[in-house]
């Protein structure tokens, strides 16, 4: 699996290095905080940052995005549902706490369906509406990046600004679960999974 992870900021967020071994192109997936963090695993696996990708919105996932452009010139690309989260006093502050920055405007809007090219392969966005209005999960064959839409054991919460308990329920049932039983779950928090583990295991999805 051409993935690397690293756990970056007190939320603990998986920020994932997505690659082409063949060309060494990578998505920079939910750099959430402590760029200095993500800096030596690429240049250590001698990739080249050619898109950021968040999954949603939340500064816990956006918080490096600056860093990472600056340093690379990659674009930032994310669901336009989520852009007026991006302006949220709550969410500045917030980040604030967590010493976190805040992400400049997307370069890219991405749409459910859409194919983000990285090197020779390529993810999916699905369109993922529940934990916030813009979250997408990304689908690779074998692998979906789930970001706080699905966890091991756990769903994404609701209780934030554009929330929806109803749209992740649907957004879970119709779409995420509807991959095959082996594909592997990379979460935006804990430990990965599969979808067969969490069609079985998981008490929010019974």
């Amino acid at each position: 699996m051409n993935y690397q992870l690293v756990i970056v900021g007190p939320l603990e967020t998986n920020c994932y290095i997505f690659f082409c071994p063949e060309t060494r192109e990578c998505a920079v997936i939910d750099p959430g905080a402590e760029a200095d963090q993500i800096f030596p695993l690429i240049t250590h696996l001698n990739l080249k940052p050619v898109i950021i990708l968040n999954t949603h919105g939340h500064v816990d996932h956006t918080g490096a995005n600056v860093e990472i452009k600056d340093r690379y010139r990659a674009p930032i690309a994310m669901h336009q549902g989520d852009l007026p989260l991006l302006e949220e006093s709550i969410q500045l502050e917030f980040g604030l706490m967590l010493g976190a920055k805040p992400t400049p405007r997307p370069d890219r809007l991405l749409a459910d369906g859409d194919e983000v090219r990285v090197g020779q392969t390529s993810l999916k966005v699905i369109h993922t509406p529940g934990h916030s209005p813009g979250s997408v999960c990304f689908y690779t064959p074998g692998m979906l990046f789930s970001g706080d839409t699905l966890f091991c054991g756990g769903v994404g919460r609701t209780d934030l600004p554009g929330g929806s308990w109803k749209e992740l329920i649907q957004s879970l049932r119709t779409r995420v679960l509807t991959y095959p039983e082996e594909t592997v779950v990379l979460p935006g928090h804990g430990p990965r999974t599969t979808i067969g583990e969490e069609k079985e295991n998981n008490p929010f999805l019974e």
